[in-house]
């Protein structure tokens, strides 16, 4: 449920940046690291949007796969399953590389003539 939280800093970044221009869109990069479930996220921005400029906003999302380097060896992949050992060497010391995003990338505000009425 952490997907709640996640929706909280969205709609407090995106309020911040909008002032009081209604949004639109906001898009968002998420790591596949981040064990973030979209349809859960765009439910729970959904609720706490509500009555906020963010009301009729979208969500888009691009997931970021993760990707790892092996400090051993120097080796970099992208894994399947939360194993970090090297595929090459069989280390364990890696470093992440791509992944762990979790970065508001943009936001659209709308013009006064085609303003959200209501809720989306």
């Amino acid at each position: 449920m952490h997907e709640l939280s996640v929706a909280s800093a969205v709609l407090n970044t995106a309020v911040k940046h909008a002032g009081d221009r209604p949004v639109s869109v906001v898009g968002l990069r998420v790591g596949g690291l981040r064990q973030v479930v979209p349809e859960s996220l765009r439910f729970y921005f959904e609720i706490v949007a509500r009555d906020t400029v963010c009301e009729c906003a979208r969500l888009e999302l691009v997931e970021i796969v993760p990707r790892l380097h092996c400090a051993a060896c120097g080796a970099r992949w992208e894994p399947l399953l939360p194993v970090f050992h090297c595929p090459e060497c069989g280390s364990a010391p890696v470093t992440v590389l791509a992944g762990e995003e979790l970065e508001v990338e943009y936001i659209e505000v709308e013009t006064e003539e085609s303003a959200c009425i209501g809720p989306k």
